[in-house]
């Protein structure tokens, strides 16, 4: 017994009485968001502190919700007769559909739950929406935003206001307890690397004739 007891402690356990600094750092930091995504759910239900606002935010809910981009875009690449028109439209929808796809691929990788006091009323779900991280709409919105500001000429008004949707969809999404903050900061930030990967592989009639041809 006095052998067993002067045996040292396998190296996980010691991992786990001792735990490192960035451990403790990240434990924190979780914590601290979740209390803080938790305190600012304040239209997350009807009874909530601000749930008179609830149907306002569920409106800019569906602003930023994926389907009426995606239709909007391919009935506007269907109409157009101008040929740069068709290529930004073109590539408008392939930012969508990678946006999509890599959300969606992220959540499945994470599987981060939904805050717990989130109401599953979300308009149009798949399977993966059942995971929180990231927010796919701030990750749309962020990528949308750069891409209009890129590629069509707005008047400085219509620029700000862009930027203010982007805001107000990133803060509904925690205020209607469908992300906890760390979602929608991650969202952001994939949004304008996307942005920056479809610049990279613009469409075009020279690079991509076949899919133009189809139009």
């Amino acid at each position: 017994s006095s052998s067993s007891a002067a045996a040292p402690m396998p190296e996980e356990d010691c991992m786990k009485l001792n735990p490192s600094f960035l451990g403790i750092a990240l434990s924190s930091l979780l914590a601290i968001d979740l209390w803080a995504s938790k305190r600012l759910g304040v239209c997350a239900g009807e009874g909530s502190t601000w749930g008179s606002a609830r149907p306002l935010m569920k409106v800019i809910e569906i602003s930023g919700h994926g389907i009426p981009w995606l239709l909007g875009t391919f009935y506007g690449l269907c109409q157009s007769d101008s040929s740069a028109a068709r290529e930004v439209l073109l590539n408008l929808l392939f930012a969508l559909l990678l946006d999509l796809v890599m959300v969606a691929l992220v959540k499945g990788i994470v599987k981060r739950p939904r805050p717990t006091h989130n109401k599953m009323d979300m308009f149009v779900t798949i399977s993966v929406d059942k995971y929180s991280f990231p927010s796919g709409h701030a990750t749309r919105a962020a990528l949308v935003c750069r891409f209009i500001l890129r590629h069509l000429v707005l008047a400085v008004p219509l620029r700000v206001l862009m930027v203010l949707w982007v805001l107000i969809v990133s803060v509904s999404r925690v205020m209607l307890g469908r992300h906890n903050m760390t979602d929608v900061l991650f969202g952001l930030l994939l949004g304008y690397v996307l942005y920056s990967v479809v610049e990279y592989c613009w469409l075009s009639p020279l690079s991509a004739p076949a899919l133009f041809a189809l139009w």
